[in-house]
């Protein structure tokens, strides 16, 4: 899993840009696609450390569950 750097929203989708090694990589992924794996979009947007992509790029994942720090974030 590939920590998420920021996302920023388009009007096809959201792109996501993490870091895989040292280099930052994107994609952009639709706003169907997302919903498809049952991302809150506009949690992805403003929490975006609180999701990963897969090691090759083609989902998104919500991960903050195994980082419990930032639980502690809204307590």
């Amino acid at each position: 899993m590939k920590t998420i750097l920021r996302t920023t929203q388009s009007d096809n989708g959201i792109l996501v840009i993490w870091l895989s090694g040292d280099d930052a990589e994107s994609k952009l992924f639709s706003y169907e696609k997302l919903v498809e794996m049952n991302i809150n979009i506009g949690d992805l947007l403003n929490h975006p450390e609180y999701y990963g992509v897969t090691d090759d790029g083609s989902e998104v994942k919500r991960t903050d569950f195994c980082k419990p720090e930032l639980h502690a974030k809204c307590e």
